[in-house]
């Protein structure tokens, strides 16, 4: 069973970090979003350098669910977490999250899920961590990469479905008009006198990327062609097999601290964390 662990060992030992000597040549990516979603299933499956036919049976042993940018997350782990990968050209970008409001976890109640995402992992299951995987990328080239769990980076969904209920409510005391809900916002229908008119009520939810969320607890070094940071918490980390754990503290070019993280939902309470960076 892949795990992050697994993954950050994998992104260690990995030969090259430009997506166009890593995937082009394979056929496998289209795009740089393409590639760097490529570049995260390999580095949790440990496929890297495959051709495609390889990959995608390396993929099926460690995925129980493969999304889409339409049908978030992005990828579940065979018995384990979440994966939501998003690329940005600049470590001072925000991420785009569109509709989605920033995730803490994922709920099998949620209405943005498919159901073979549901359905996933025997389908018995109520909710998963999640990891994202946000990913510079300039030409070809991954300049910067970070593992964050969802639920040191987010708040809980409490926070961000009160100011949706509450655009919702305001909304509604607008007199005389026919509201629909939706996967969105809403919908106003017949708006207009003949009543063949209509209005999409959507979020566009952004959140501050993590490099800039915890530039307290790491600063890149920007003379170095890449850079890489995780941040797992305390508990998290410790419920990992041994051996896992035990080969990336094994590795003198990868750095592990003890670091405390502000809580999410309350930054005067901070929480125990461990941070693995390094940079080539």
């Amino acid at each position: 069973m892949s795990n992050i662990i697994q993954a950050i060992y994998n992104v260690y030992k990995c030969p090259d970090y430009n997506t166009k000597t890593l995937y082009t040549s394979k056929n496998r990516a289209n795009s740089m979003g393409d590639a760097l979603e490529y570049f995260i299933k390999d580095s949790f499956s440990g496929s890297y350098g495959l051709d495609e036919e390889s990959a995608m049976k390396a993929h099926s042993e460690t995925f129980a669910y493969l999304g889409n940018q339409n049908n978030p997350p992005d990828a579940i782990l065979k018995d384990g977490d979440a994966i939501e990968v998003k690329k940005i050209e600049s470590p001072n970008s925000a991420l785009a999250l569109n509709s989605s409001y920033p995730k803490s976890k994922v709920y099998r109640d949620s209405t943005m899920l498919t159901t073979a995402c549901k359905n996933c992992d025997g389908g018995q299951w109520k909710e998963k961590d999640i990891i994202y995987a946000v990913g510079v990328v300039k030409n070809t080239n991954i300049k910067h990469l970070c593992f964050v769990y969802g639920e040191d980076y987010a708040a809980d969904k409490a926070i961000y479905e009160r100011i949706q209920t509450q655009i919702k409510n305001g909304i509604l005391e607008i007199p005389d008009i026919e509201f629909a809900e939706t996967n969105e916002l809403g919908r106003v229908n017949r708006v207009d006198p003949l009543g063949i008119t209509y209005l999409r009520l959507r979020g566009m939810w952004h959140i501050e990327n993590p490099f800039r969320v915890f530039k307290y607890l790491y600063e890149f070094d920007t003379t170095q062609a890449f850079n890489f940071l995780a941040v797992i918490g305390l508990e998290k980390y410790r419920a990992f097999p041994q051996k896992d754990k035990d080969k990336i503290e094994n590795e003198e070019g990868l750095h592990i601290q003890h670091k405390m993280l502000k809580n999410p939902n309350n930054p005067a309470v901070m929480k125990d964390v461990v941070v693995i960076t390094f940079a080539r």
